[in-house]
């Protein structure tokens, strides 16, 4: 910084010895010599005072540029001086304000013990740094982040104070926002799957003697059907009416959605009246709803359980709904089902894996990701990698996914377990990043109940934001069970809105389900996977390569990518090759590894200047 003003200037006093001695002196040349000297001392005293004011006008020059408010004031806390930021977020001039104690600006939020510890610290280490509330000229208020100094002479009085502030009401804003994805459907209104548990949390804690909880997990029958009669606009509209239908009829309960088309109620009673309150639920949820014209009655399907009868911990009461509700549908649409504890006997052989995978999930240290790639079949070059979920039972072992997941899936865990894969395949990528690893993307498998629960876009967002990866980088792979599944509704929006924020979309284990060529021209695909069931036995099967070709064919005039899984044989490579496949994955080319043996086999080939385990497999083949 600039050097401070300083008397010790020499020619400046030597200039005005010489003036006041020029009067004794006896000749001219003597006096023109004094002159000389005045005028020199002179010119240094003008160089200073300019230098001075040039200091000023860049130092005001400065903060007219910030960006940030800047209050000067007296000891006695009354402004001086503003920067023009003051005065764009706050609307008050510099007239207006000059002279003014600067606490009457302060919006009436902060009590007087604020305040008291403010000046407090402010005295005793000189600064101050905040959050702070204060009201514009119009009235207002907002928040501020503050920073503030003392400034004192010599003798250490104060004698100014220098305030810096930003305001932060747009990131109090985001903060808010963020809060309420993470809390609140934003659909309805209501209360999510997250915000549900914590309410029935606090509602258990504070159940008293005599109380009981009635919970209701209510499943509009059939709903898919509205979507694609009415369009999926009319049935949003239609499940807020819903909504708003079933919170004004539990007056005081806790009203909340799931996702897709599952709601779920909560009251507090003193009364034993269950099966009358699921009754009442039903013939009000059942008088027909009027819109646009349209008068639509539906058919709900439900499970019910109550506190402390059926369990005291939310978790449990959560599993025990849903065993409830699917035990409904079990029976046929339109019908009810109270939870009994033999609805759980069908699953006690499992109970204790369901309990381990819940302890698996809070902590997080038996869930792997093992990692496949995805090769271009001309010259095996890697294109991206499929994110397969593991578990590492520390007693039992490897557990298959085809045990855990249906089980996932029964008990309301296939959410939790969705986020924890979503976030731990950014993270990965994070840190490939990190390591200079190939940047291809990964793909991770999106399952039907992630897609109508309806909290996968916000834990997509939520994720690439934490770890700084850019959409395109992760791929979803949807099932076409998803598809055909009432309770995810209409999702070629949802997807579209995901592609257009980036993600690549494919179809998994194309031709194994109900397929239907009509999905293909709605849907915003990027890829179609092609089902090992029809790789296996290729190329001898003459049907199975006639659907390969059929599939191959169909995809270039939707101009979609096709991805062949399962390739374990030379012989099925060269078929795919010459049936016009791209893509292809299996053990031909690299098996599924952890990321530690993956990031040691990328540093392997790097260091030895090789190629991909891919490319090699496929240089040799040819060879």
């Amino acid at each position: 910084m600039w050097p401070a003003f300083s008397l010790n200037r020499p020619l400046l006093w030597t200039g005005l010895a010489a003036l006041s001695a020029s009067i004794w002196l006896p000749g001219v040349a003597l006096r023109l010599a004094a002159a000389s000297l005045v005028a020199l001392g002179l010119m240094d005293a003008w160089r200073q005072v300019r230098l001075e004011h040039q200091r000023a006008r860049l130092g005001q020059d400065a903060l007219a540029l910030s960006e940030d408010g800047v209050i000067i004031t007296d000891a006695d806390n009354r402004i001086q001086a503003v920067n023009p930021a003051f005065t764009r977020i706050t609307g008050y001039s510099a007239e207006e304000v000059r002279g003014r104690n600067a606490t009457t600006l302060s919006a009436p939020r902060h009590d007087k013990a604020f305040f008291e510890r403010y000046w407090q610290t402010l005295r005793s280490t000189g600064r101050w740094e905040g959050e702070i509330w204060n009201r514009r000229k119009h009235g207002d208020e907002y928040p501020e982040w503050l920073r503030v100094r003392a400034v004192s002479d010599e003798q250490g009085r104060i004698t100014h104070h220098v305030c810096l502030f930003t305001d932060i009401s747009m990131h109090k804003a985001r903060e808010r926002d963020l809060r309420r994805i993470g809390f609140e459907d934003p659909l309805t209104g209501l209360p999510n799957r997250r915000r549900l548990h914590d309410l029935l949390d606090s509602r258990l804690r504070h159940l008293r003697a005599g109380e009981s909880l009635d919970m209701a997990l209510i499943d509009i029958d059939g709903f898919k059907s509205i979507n694609d009669g009415l369009g999926v606009e009319m049935g949003d509209r239609l499940l807020a009416r819903f909504g708003q239908r079933l919170a004004g009829h539990v007056a005081g309960g806790v009203v909340g959605r799931l996702g897709g088309d599952e709601f779920m109620v909560i009251r507090t009673t003193t009364f034993d009246d269950h099966d009358n309150w699921i009754a009442a639920l039903q013939a009000h949820l059942g008088e027909p709803f009027e819109i646009e014209g349209h008068s639509l009655r539906f058919g709900l399907t439900i499970g019910s359980c109550r506190a402390p009868e059926d369990g005291r911990e939310s978790g449990v009461l959560f599993q025990r709904l849903e065993s409830a509700l699917y035990a409904a549908k079990r029976h046929g649409r339109n019908h009810s089902q109270r939870f009994r504890p033999a609805l759980d006997m069908q699953d006690s052989p499992q109970l204790g894996l369901v309990n381990e995978l819940r302890h698996a999930l809070a902590t997080g240290t038996q869930l792997e990701l093992h990692y496949q790639g995805q090769h271009h079949l001309a010259d095996g070059a890697l294109v991206g990698l499929e994110a397969l979920l593991r578990w590492r039972h520390p007693r039992d072992g490897m557990i298959s996914p085809a045990d855990f997941i249906p089980l996932a899936e029964r008990h309301g865990l296939m959410a939790s377990l969705g986020n924890w894969v979503i976030d731990q395949a950014l993270a990965q990528l994070a840190c490939w990043r990190r390591l200079g690893m190939p940047e291809v993307p990964v793909w991770i498998n999106v399952s039907a109940l992630q897609m109508f629960q309806g909290e996968l876009e916000s834990a997509l967002a939520a994720g690439l934001a934490r770890h700084g990866i850019s959409a395109e980088r992760l791929g979803l792979e949807i099932t076409e069970s998803v598809l055909l599944d009432e309770r995810a509704g209409d999702i070629a929006p949802r997807l579209g809105v995901l592609r257009e924020r980036g993600h690549p979309i494919a179809i998994d284990d194309f031709g194994t389900g109900y397929s239907s060529l009509g999905y293909l021209k709605k849907l915003p695909l990027d890829k179609l996977k092609l089902d090992r069931a029809f790789i296996k036995a290729l190329p001898d099967d003459r049907a199975d390569a006639a659907i390969v070709g059929a599939v191959l064919a169909m995809a270039r005039g939707l101009e979609l990518e096709v991805i062949a899984e399962g390739v374990e044989t030379i012989a099925q490579r060269d078929f795919l090759r010459a049936a016009g496949c791209s893509l292809v994955q299996g053990f031909l080319y690299a098996r599924p590894l952890p990321a530690e043996l993956l990031e040691a086999q990328w540093q392997e080939h790097e260091s030895a200047g090789g190629s991909p385990d891919g490319a090699r497999v496929a240089a040799e083949a040819t060879a």
